[in-house]
């Protein structure tokens, strides 16, 4: 594929669809929203977003996974933003993250994984994932 409708890949490492069961798992606020991530990866995370956010600015997040207390803090920036006649999605990637953020990221999505596999995933499989090449 070239020319106009090229998209180019930021992320590096697998994304993840960050829904379990048909409904969101994973929940980001920043700016004083708190929006389903759409999908998600350790090097960032894709939100819903009707108009196109500014672009290349920093903010802080948290990260929410259903079902656990603690959260993952940090911040990130807006890369690109993909408009459709269903309203859109802006894409982030992290800049950082505060304590030990990115160890419990890594651990949501390797549970995550073995959560919504089709067929059978360790642990050690599901961490080899995460933290790999994109698969696609």
């Amino acid at each position: 594929m070239s020319g106009e409708n090229e998209v180019l890949e930021r992320r590096k490492r697998q994304r993840f669809i960050a829904r379990r069961d048909g409904a969101p798992c994973f929940w980001v606020s920043f700016g004083g929203e708190r929006l389903p991530v759409l999908d998600l990866s350790l090097e960032g995370f894709a939100v819903p977003a009707a108009t196109p956010p500014e672009a290349n600015r920093k903010f802080d997040f948290v990260l929410h996974c259903d079902g656990v207390v603690e959260a993952v803090r940090g911040q990130a920036r807006v890369v690109n933003f993909l408009a459709s006649a269903s309203g859109g999605q802006a894409g982030c990637l992290f800049d950082g993250f505060d304590g030990e953020g990115e160890a419990r990221l890594q651990a949501w999505l390797s549970e995550h994984v073995q959560a919504v596999s089709a067929l059978p995933v360790t642990e050690d499989e599901a961490a080899d994932i995460v933290t790999g090449p994109s698969l696609v």
